[in-house]
């Protein structure tokens, strides 16, 4: 009788432990989660950094604590430093029908610019900028491969899957990277901003 009882005891201990670890796991508390935090209303989220290599992993798991989110705020968005990732981040956001809001004095660039076309409604405060430029590796950059060559193909095809059409994707794509060398930056003028479609209202 005592060694069922003993064993009992240490099932439920273990089980405890196991519960505390995800209630860890999954702080009802935690806030910051990468360049993603989320504010009190526990809907809105601000972003503020580099997009990296663990972004997406930052926000699947921000989904999994806070899944009602509805606006995300970008404070500071110098860039990304891994295309691949910011992509697959950017278009998880569009398809999770998240709205993407600039804040007063923000400036975005770069992979941040495509995170922002994410945005099903895409809105801006005042003194906004908005900055683009070719992609480039130290060997190769975006203007040394012809129109319509693969290399382009998952950016115009990130434009179509956030809702701009073919031209539209197209249009914009080529645009950024003859505007500006992958080192320099182009900030888009207002008559470019409103041509490329960058602001939903």
């Amino acid at each position: 009788m005592t060694n069922q009882v003993f064993l009992i005891f240490l099932a439920l201990n273990l089980l405890f432990v196991s519960c505390s670890k995800d209630d860890e796991a999954f702080d009802p508390n935690k806030k910051q989660f990468g360049i993603f935090k989320v504010l009190d209303d526990k809907t809105t989220v601000e972003m503020n950094g580099v997009i990296g290599s663990a972004s997406l992993s930052n926000f699947n798991n921000l989904l999994k604590a806070y899944p009602n989110i509805k606006k995300i705020n970008i404070k500071n968005g110098p860039g990304s430093k891994d295309d691949e990732i910011n992509l697959k981040l950017s278009l998880k956001v569009h398809q999770k029908g998240i709205n993407i809001h600039l804040l007063d004095n923000t400036e975005i660039a770069s992979g941040a610019v495509d995170f922002f076309l994410a945005g099903v409604k895409r809105t801006r405060g005042k003194n906004t900028k908005i900055g683009v430029h070719s992609w480039g590796t130290d060997q190769e950059k975006a203007t040394d491969f012809p129109k319509g060559h693969k290399y382009h193909l998952p950016y115009i095809n990130y434009y179509t899957n956030v809702g701009f059409t073919q031209k539209q994707a197209e249009d914009f794509y080529y645009f950024t990277i003859y505007a500006a060398s992958p080192d320099g930056i182009h900030w888009m003028t207002e008559q470019e901003i409103v041509k490329y479609n960058m602001l939903s209202e």
